[in-house]
């Protein structure tokens, strides 16, 4: 079994295919979305800054990883950014922002997730893909999964619009950095 909590070398680079570029400036939609912690919740009401996180799946010690998943550009890395999120979620939280992580599984199998890598902040399901068509959210698609993937992407949303876009994240471990280099900008 491969360490879902590793990203092991020579992983497939994403490209920018500028399946993102439209985002950035929109208005969030009005769309609640249940959460790991019992809530529903509609980023596009929170006042203030919202960290985003979009990512295809967790995976689950002692499940195995789709077939060729390391070969998928871009899918492998779930675990460890969420890792990464939670390792910084105090700093980010000091920048001023609040953080979701967001997937098409279900609430149940996020909640998995969470409790096991001792998340401090909810993970959102859009098992429906609503937020998704709704954004026009890149996705792809993986034998053996019964719904499209989501692409990794990761929006900051001040008062409902999207104010940056990080597309494509990569490597994902390093994402929630970034983030915070963004946040201390004096711009940002």
């Amino acid at each position: 079994m491969t360490d879902v909590h590793l990203l092991p070398p020579n992983l497939p680079a994403p490209p920018d295919d500028g399946a993102c570029d439209h985002l950035t400036g929109l208005r969030f939609p009005a769309l609640p979305l249940p959460a790991t912690d019992g809530r529903s919740v509609d980023v596009s009401g929170l006042a203030g800054r919202t960290v985003l996180y979009v990512y295809p799946r967790t995976g689950t010690p002692g499940v195995p990883l789709p077939q060729d998943w390391d070969i998928i550009p871009g899918a492998r890395g779930c675990t460890p950014q969420s890792c990464a999120f939670r390792d910084h979620h105090a700093e980010l939280g000091a920048l001023g922002a609040r953080v979701f992580g967001l997937s098409t599984q279900t609430t149940p199998q996020q909640a998995e997730a969470a409790a096991r890598l001792h998340l401090p902040f909810a993970l959102l399901s859009d098992s429906g893909g609503e937020l998704a068509r709704a954004l026009r959210l890149p996705t792809f698609e993986v034998p053996g999964e019964d719904q499209p993937l989501l692409r990794r992407v990761t929006m900051v949303v001040t008062d409902a619009v999207i104010e940056k876009v990080f597309y494509p994240v990569f490597p994902p471990d390093q994402n929630a950095a970034e983030v915070m280099d963004w946040l201390r900008q004096p711009e940002a």
